[in-house]
């Protein structure tokens, strides 16, 4: 999909689909599984949207319940990326072609990769229709269409990314120019934002201040830099206990943080930045920049506003115990989609991937799914922040340019 509109799965922890052998994306599609097309069948027993990490995980261990042939996955990128690693593109510690791997070489071996856009479902009739009209039926539907990047939603974006010194982590457009943002610093603002909606990983925004701020003390440019991370949220992290060790780290690199602040425009032609002060609605701010990292507002993706399967915010509605649609039940959602009351990481997809293989399991043997939460799973969410610590003790030594 669209890598500066609907994008996959995010992941703050490496998802299994990237546990695989090096050179793997290198092979054909013999032995992976059908080759990519507009759809081999127009009925499949299992039909995953979405290739991303949800999509893919979920199309494995059902291609294991059902056997090679029965099941189809809707995705029209051909190419998969492993987005946790472009905090360290944007970092500066890594190429952004590492995070690429082809759609061909991640889809499970005998599951059919149909290369097309969803434009609608139709719950009701157990079918959704693809771009030129093409209907594709199913007996089991699992929705794993990632979330959308709303950049647009800012004026001056995503126009204003053909300005130097502007750089977003979450696009694989952008991403480079984070880098390039910070190798050009040379002293002023460097502010770093955080939108007022869902965020997928939503400490990358924290991550890549951190890695910045090493940078810039590693080239002796700190002294020059004041730092600004500027978040629509009133407190620096959700958990109190992992918020007071973050509180600790920025107090000790000398970093600010303006809580209610919510970017609203962006003059790249001038370099300012406008904030809207949530707490006095209507009431802006401009900051000069002389580096800006944006993270952008997001949101459902458009074909679940106002789709049968969604709720009135637009995304999948499902019990949050069991991951099963709440109305339809042969209708499954997983990832960053839903309204699950989980953070949207491709940690909390390997958790659910678990729990909604048990569910499918019990409703394809026409049993209900059990209604328990599993402290491990769902909810259980591990947070390894590992760029809190020095970031010289995470990262392998390189390139003395880089950090």
């Amino acid at each position: 999909m669209s890598a500066i509109g609907i994008v996959s799965s995010c992941s703050c922890l490496h998802p299994a689909v990237w546990l695989l052998k090096p050179g793997m994306h290198k092979m054909s599609s013999f032995g992976l599984h059908t080759a990519a097309r507009c759809a081999a069948k127009d009925y499949y027993e299992v039909l995953v949207l979405g290739g991303g990490t949800g999509g893919i995980a979920m199309s494995a261990r059902m291609k294991r319940k059902v056997g090679a042939g029965n099941v189809a996955v809707v995705e029209p990128s051909k190419t998969h990326y492993y987005q946790p690693l472009w905090t360290l593109v944007g970092g500066g510690a890594k190429q952004l072609a590492t995070s690429a791997r082809s759609t061909e070489s991640v889809v499970p071996k005998g599951v059919e990769w149909i290369k097309s856009r969803v434009t609608a479902l139709d719950p009701d009739k157990n079918c959704v229709w693809l771009e030129n009209d093409i209907k594709i039926s199913y007996k089991y539907l699992i929705i794993a269409l990632g979330i959308s990047l709303q950049y647009e939603k800012i004026k001056g974006l995503p126009e204003g990314f053909d300005h130097p010194k502007i750089g977003s982590n979450y696009s694989v457009h952008t991403v480079e120019k984070t880098w390039k943002a910070i190798q050009e610093f040379k002293e002023g603002n460097a502010i770093f934002t955080f939108p007022n909606t869902p965020v997928k990983c939503a400490g990358a925004p924290q991550k890549i201040m951190y890695l910045s701020e090493a940078y810039w003390r590693k080239t002796g440019k700190h002294s020059k830099a004041n730092i600004m991370f500027n978040t629509s949220l009133g407190v620096i992290f959700g958990v109190k206990k992992y918020a007071d060790a973050l509180l600790e780290i920025i107090k000790e690199r000398n970093i600010t943080v303006n809580y209610k602040y919510n970017l609203v425009e962006v003059r790249a032609d001038k370099q300012e930045a406008v904030f809207e002060n949530l707490n006095k609605p209507g009431v802006t701010e401009v900051h000069q920049y002389e580096m800006l990292h944006v993270t952008p507002p997001m949101g459902p993706p458009d074909v679940l506003i106002n789709s049968p399967v969604s709720d009135g915010s637009g995304w999948v509605d499902v019990d949050k115990e069991t991951l099963q649609h709440k109305k339809y039940s042969n209708v499954f959602g997983i990832g960053d989609c839903t309204n699950l009351p989980t953070s949207k990481t491709a940690a909390a997809v390997a958790a659910q991937s678990g729990v909604l293989d048990q569910t499918i399991s019990l409703v394809m043997k026409n049993q209900l799914p059990a209604k328990k939460v599993n402290e491990m799973g769902i909810f259980s969410i591990a947070v390894r922040w590992i760029y809190i610590l020095p970031t010289s003790n995470r990262l392998q030594q390189g390139d003395s340019s880089r950090i």
